[in-house]
Parts: C-alpha cells; structure tokens; sequence
C-alpha cells in the first residue's frame, strides 16, 4: 500500500507525517500493493480547538475509492481518529461480497431482453441531491480540481463567461465542456484544444 501525505494549506510537519505513515502501515495486512491512500491535512480556524485539525482520507481499492474525514485537537489525533473509521471501511469492502452475474444469468437476461419479455426498465427516481458552493474558476483551474478529486466530471463557474459549466473527462482521455445556456443565447466560447 502506497501512503501519500499533504497539507491543504500548510506544510505537513516530518512528525506528523512518519505518525500518518506509520498508522496507515497497519491497513497493509488488509489491502495489497495496488492500494493508494491520501492523506490530506487541513486547518480551520474558525471551529473550536478539539476538532480545528482535519484530516481527510481516500482510499482506492480495486478502482473503488472509500472517504473518510476525522477531527482533533492536533493531527495526531485526528489520524487517530480516521484511521479506525478507513480500516472499518476496509474491512467492510473487502468482506461484503460482490454481486457479479455469471455468464449463464447474463445470456439468460440478454434473452429475455432480446425475446422482449423482460421486464419493462423500473422508472427512474431521483434518490439523492447534493449542494455545494462553487466560486469562479478557469476551466484549466477546473481541470485541475477535476484531476484531484479523481472524478470524471467537475461542474464550475467559467470564470471568463460567468456561467455554470460542466467538464467531463471523454473516452479518449481528453476534455470536454458543456456549457447551458437559457433560450437560445448562444455565443460560442473558447474551447480547451490542449
């Protein structure tokens, strides 16, 4: 398991990163080499002093990534903290078993499909609804977060047309960009040709 610590902010202490690297070094009987975890250190003033130090944890496994955020009165006690949380996590993942379907099932499907009677597709619901602030970007600023979260898709205020975008990762690893506008007032915009 490879560990990687950085600060959000701030320049992570040598102590604090050989602790983080050393309570990360106990998830290695779990997980095997290709894991990576990051490890982001933060500070908020404005919470009081028990949990002004934040540490926040991806963890990749097999493609999958596992979060995990964890407060203290310093870091070692937030690592403390969100070690527990990632390797309950872990262990979770690693023991909950996979639902796969098997060839046969998936001809079998397929069949059915193809013989139309399956049953009709369920209707679509919205289940879940997230809020964020966002703040004017560049979109090689948005690139670049979109890069760091590890997501295919970033949406952003174009901090050049002052409208909100959407940035999506394409299949040939490039870029894209869908920008909305509302009752036909187009005006093209540059594009990201890099």
């Amino acid at each position: 398991m490879r560990t990687i610590v950085r600060g959000k902010n701030l320049e992570v202490p040598d102590r604090v990163r050989l602790y983080a690297e050393r309570k990360f070094a106990r998830l290695e009987r779990l997980l095997d080499d290709h894991t990576d975890a990051v490890v982001e250190l933060s500070n908020e003033q404005h919470r009081s002093a028990e949990d002004a130090h934040i540490v926040d944890v991806s963890l990749v496994i097999d493609g999958h990534t596992l979060r995990s955020r964890g407060t203290g009165g310093s870091y070692q006690a937030a690592l403390d903290v969100v070690v527990d949380k990632v390797e309950r996590q872990a262990i979770d993942y690693k023991e909950k078993p996979r639902l796969r379907a098997r060839p046969e099932e998936e001809k079998h499907i397929l069949r059915k499909i193809a013989d139309g009677t399956s049953d009709g597709p369920r209707e679509r619901r919205i289940v879940k609804t997230k809020r964020f602030a966002i703040e004017p970007m560049f979109e090689e600023d948005a690139a670049g977060a979109m890069e760091e979260l590890g997501h295919d898709f970033y949406v952003f205020v174009n901090a050049e047309t002052e409208r909100v975008a959407v940035l999506y990762r394409r299949k040939d690893g490039d870029f894209g960009m869908i920008e909305p506008v509302v009752g036909g007032d187009y005006t093209p915009s540059r594009r990201m040709a890099k």
